[in-house]
């Protein structure tokens, strides 16, 4: 199939094209974001919050987060901050969290106020037990996992609500904030099709100044943050080589709200030299299920590695990656599992000919789900506005004109440094 093929290449290219490119300045309008706890606009009522430890006070970065009796969902930022916006009709809404290693809290969303907006999660004191639910052959249960991949995820099409945002930093300073909310047609785990997307609503703001007359354009926006979803695309770490290109051994199991997760590591086999991934997976030992996967990219050749993603370059330069950073996480409702969340963590060194300094850049890419529900055959037709998996989001976006622009969609609670970031970046060109 034509689509899948291009999921393939995508994949195999570290899921991030990137592109440096001459573009002339652009000037977009601000946008002011509210910082209180409870807040109420039109028919609905924002919460907003931060998921931490209890002892130490620490955050808790992306918890899962789901409106119990609901569908609606949300993850905490790397601040372990929230943001959640409800009905005014719903009476006493209560949010479950959950975290790795920590045991689920219900909370009433009423409890969040100016004075006390922190969920304080307990970590899990749970004896583990002995492996002896399965082989303690780490090979074996990866295996296991994915021929249960039918039976433990969804096996209808769904529509889902998602918040897509991607951002580019120079050095210690943001230069592009870019956001989304989009409609995606998810296709069953077990079909060959691929999923669909549609923009609802975006905007952007970048200070070109910044990127030294060069602008990153990262190719495939929504879709790289889907193709993540290594169940429904398995081609990046699932392959029919996988057990030849990689080790996988047993690190110490863990909980989820009294339930176990064991805990597999990979890596690599010494003998395979492209650039290949590393990382942790974990997995429900109640169904083998794929719970979440936290991997990144072997950069040690970084001649190849820079293949990967660099589709054009300044010819003045030399471009390496010296990060490359995946998560990608699951959420379980009635015994099926779905696509949540997933981020992905990009830096490049620009190496400039005849100058002193060289420039570093951060490119951070992520997606929540927030609503989903079955798809009526009807709606799932009306997608002629989809979007292509080679879509350039910041050619779509709209500029950071209105205060209330999200409106009743929920989104990822900006970190501060994005906050301050939009505000920064519009003082900059405003003075221009």
């Amino acid at each position: 199939m034509k689509t899948h093929k291009f999921v393939s290449q995508i994949l195999s290219a570290g899921f991030i094209a990137l592109f440096i490119v001459l573009l002339p300045a652009q000037l977009v309008a601000s946008n002011n974001l509210d910082g209180s706890s409870v807040s109420e606009a039109g028919n609905y009522i924002e919460y907003k919050g931060q998921v931490v430890d209890r002892k130490t006070g620490s955050p808790l970065p992306f918890a899962s987060m789901n409106v119990v009796g609901t569908n609606v969902t949300t993850v905490s930022n790397s601040e372990g901050q929230f943001s959640i916006k409800l009905s005014k009709d719903m009476l006493t809404p209560k949010v479950s969290v959950s975290f790795i290693g920590y045991k689920n809290k219900q909370v009433f969303l009423s409890e969040l106020n100016s004075q006390h907006s922190r969920i304080e999660m307990e970590p899990t004191s749970v004896e583990l037990p002995e492996l002896r639910v399965i082989s303690k052959d780490a090979n074996e249960l990866i295996k296991a996992v994915l021929e249960k991949k039918g039976e433990n995820y969804f096996d209808s099409q769904t529509l889902m609500t998602a918040f897509y945002r991607e951002t580019i930093k120079k050095n210690r300073s943001y230069a592009s904030v870019a956001e989304a909310v989009v409609e995606i047609n998810k296709q069953p785990y077990t079909s060959q099709k691929s999923d669909i997307v549609r923009l609802f609503k975006s905007r952007k703001k970048a200070d070109y100044s910044k990127l030294d007359t060069l602008t990153f354009k990262l190719m495939g926006g929504p879709f790289n943050s889907l193709y993540l979803d290594v169940m429904k695309y398995p081609e990046v770490l699932f392959t029919e080589d996988m057990m030849a290109n990689y080790e996988f051994t047993f690190d110490r199991s863990t909980y989820v709200d009294n339930q176990l997760i064991f805990v597999l590591d990979f890596k690599q086999k010494p003998d395979k030299t492209d650039p290949l991934y590393y990382g942790k997976l974990y997995i429900d030992a109640r169904n083998l299920a794929l719970k979440s996967a936290v991997f990144s990219l072997n950069l040690t050749d970084k001649d190849e590695a820079s293949k990967m993603f660099i589709m054009r370059k300044p010819f003045n330069a030399r471009v390496y990656p010296f990060e490359a950073k995946y998560r990608i996480d699951y959420r379980e409702q009635d015994g099926k599992w779905y696509y949540g969340y997933s981020r992905i963590e990009l830096g490049l060194k620009i190496i400039w000919k005849k100058k002193l300094f060289n420039t570093n850049y951060l490119s951070t890419v992520e997606m929540a789900v927030t609503d989903w529900g079955k798809t009526v055959e009807k709606k799932s037709n009306d997608f002629k506005d989809k979007l292509k998996p080679s879509v350039i989001i910041t050619d779509e976006a709209s500029g950071f004109s209105e205060p209330q622009f999200w409106g009743e969609f929920n989104v990822i609670e900006p970190e501060k440094s994005i906050d301050s970031a939009i505000k920064k970046i519009q003082k900059q060109l405003e003075k221009k």
